[in-house]
């Protein structure tokens, strides 16, 4: 267990930040903003693990501010936090106590400090999310399409459509300029590349959500794709295993490699056999990308292809 001079618990709300420190027993408030927590850094220890829950862009000021002085701090998922309050009796719910319960969170279950991606994953992961928002208004607007008779209508669906497809096509260039002006980036695109289902959004996808690629165990990396079956059994028992948590983006984009993969010669003997022993097509094609994300684990830490990877 990693010894910390102070735990600290921020609950992130919109404008403001409720803290809680252990060592000193005291809570307070400050406003979500780079000034006021530069200011906040200031007065911690340095080697205070700051502790709060992910909660979307809410706490992007928070992350950049603590990953650029070099602070430790534990981004962890709100079900886990709410299910360690639940645990310790801790039943109400007020933005002062759910800093104390962060703190104490981290004191006690000493959670692993968060890999903060480089400015430049960032950036790729906003570009990401962008286009595939777009991608996904298409899609909306194209089932529109199918239930509207010729018209004007139509004819405005269709230019819509248009027009989405143009800010898409340019996001995709942005992706592709950003890919192969940075040389980190380039060389993992061409390697992941090389294994079936990985084109160059999935290829970026893992690029921007997973930096700790090539880094972990089988074990690991299927857990943070969210593609590791959690256990259910009890006595004589036997659960139903599914899987749980993870990266959602990262477990879409998997899960897309995986339907092409499926097919590939060096995927498909394993879809099958899941098949053929009663499997449903979704938990095969789940237990797919779980051996796609490994391999792919593998081909980094390895710097192989895919065909070296697999001889």
């Amino acid at each position: 267990m990693t010894i910390y001079q102070d735990h600290i618990g921020i609950d992130v709300s919109k404008d403001q930040l409720d803290l809680f420190s252990i060592a000193r027993d005291k809570a307070w408030r400050i406003a979500n903003e780079r000034d006021a927590i530069r200011v906040l850094l200031r007065e911690l220890p340095p080697d205070a693990l700051v502790v709060f829950e992910a909660t979307s862009v809410y706490d992007k000021t928070l992350r950049r501010v603590l990953s650029r002085a070099g602070r430790p701090f534990a981004r962890v998922n709100p079900r886990r936090a709410r299910e360690f309050a639940r645990a310790t009796g801790l039943l109400a719910k007020t933005d002062r106590v759910d800093a104390r319960m962060l703190a104490w969170l981290g004191a006690r279950l000493d959670p692993t400090p968060t890999c903060e991606p480089s400015p430049e994953r960032q950036h790729l992961a906003e570009l990401l999310q962008r286009r595939n928002q777009l991608v996904e208004m298409r899609k909306q607007e194209k089932t529109r399409l199918k239930q509207v008779d010729p018209g004007p209508l139509r004819r405005d669906i269709k230019s819509l459509i248009e027009v989405l497809s143009r800010h898409i096509a340019t996001f995709e260039r942005a992706i592709k300029n950003l890919i192969e002006t940075n040389t980190e980036f380039d060389r993992l695109v061409h390697t992941l590349q090389t294994a079936p289902g990985v084109g160059p959004v999935i290829a970026a996808t893992l690029i921007a959500e997973m930096p700790e690629l090539g880094n972990l165990d089988r074990r690991a990396v299927a857990l943070l794709a969210g593609l590791a079956p959690i256990a259910d059994d009890s006595g004589k028992r036997k659960g139903y295993r599914k899987i749980s948590g993870g990266r959602p983006r990262l477990r879409r984009a998997l899960y897309l490699a995986a339907l092409t993969a499926k097919r590939n010669p060096a995927f498909q003997p394993f879809y099958d056999r899941l098949r053929d022993n009663g499997k449903q097509p979704k938990t095969a094609i789940i237990a797919v990308a779980r051996k796609l994300i490994v391999t792919l684990n593998a081909m980094i830490r390895n710097n192989e292809t895919f065909k070296q990877q697999t001889a």
